[in-house]
């Protein structure tokens, strides 16, 4: 392991060619000057995501397609202590990193930020509110994930047979283990999906889905609604 390397930002990508040079441009001006941090960028898709991540001082990777599945493709890389998983279109702000490390300094062993969305609109506004709350159905991949090495390595890392919800199971492994820690500062995500689908509809879809989720429904069941459901 490299001993410089703190902190691995882990992003998974599929089929974000419209996003992913913006968002590295913005990572990389965020951790400039930085020598404890890298990037990788943990690719699935046909699109040319990879081609353009390529362009960057990145680690690129290829991955088959699944968000728990990329995610542990892009640990299995990363050099550092601390990994940091990031949806492409999701901004963390300017002081994550130091954020990150000082909240493992403190003892916390994993965690997230609070989070807003890139639209003003008052209910918008309102569901980003809510993820100040240590409550499960606040919880989201959006709101990004910080984990110590050890404690990822400790768990298993994302169960790769969840093709849905993965975020929330991991959460509540780690919270079998130690407390998950919501820091102060707020990541801002895309509103794109809400605009696409109705902001207070796709709400309830996702409410819907955590349901689902709680109430025990297959992974088939709930990927089966998610793309019925969601454009």
């Amino acid at each position: 392991m490299d001993s410089e390397t703190k902190l691995s930002i882990i992003i998974p990508a599929w089929n974000e060619e419209a996003t992913i040079a913006k968002t590295l441009e913005m990572l990389l001006g965020l951790t400039a000057g930085r020598s404890d941090t890298e990037i990788i960028v943990s690719v699935s898709g046909d699109d040319r995501t990879a081609e353009l991540a390529s362009a960057f001082p990145v680690t690129v990777c290829h991955s088959e397609k699944g968000r728990a599945i990329q995610m542990n493709t892009g640990a299995k890389l990363a050099k550092g202590s601390i990994l940091y998983f990031l949806h492409a279109d999701t901004v963390p702000p300017p002081s994550f990193c130091n954020d990150i490390l000082s909240a493992v300094e403190r003892g916390f062993e994993a965690g997230c930020f609070r989070m807003t969305f890139d639209d003003p609109d008052w209910l918008m506004q309102l569901y980003g509110w809510f993820t100040q709350f240590p409550l499960t159905i606040c919880r989201g991949g959006d709101q990004s994930l910080f984990i110590t090495r050890e404690l990822f390595e400790r768990i298993g890392g994302f169960d790769e047979r969840m093709q849905i919800m993965e975020d929330i199971d991991i959460i509540e492994r780690i919270q079998r283990q130690t407390e998950f820690h919501i820091l102060d500062s707020t990541v801002t995500t895309s509103a794109r999906k809400y605009h696409a689908n109705g902001t207070v509809r796709l709400q309830a879809i996702f409410g819907t889905i955590h349901l689902m989720y709680a109430l025990g429904f297959s992974q088939d069941d709930i990927r089966e609604f998610y793309r019925n459901s969601v454009s």
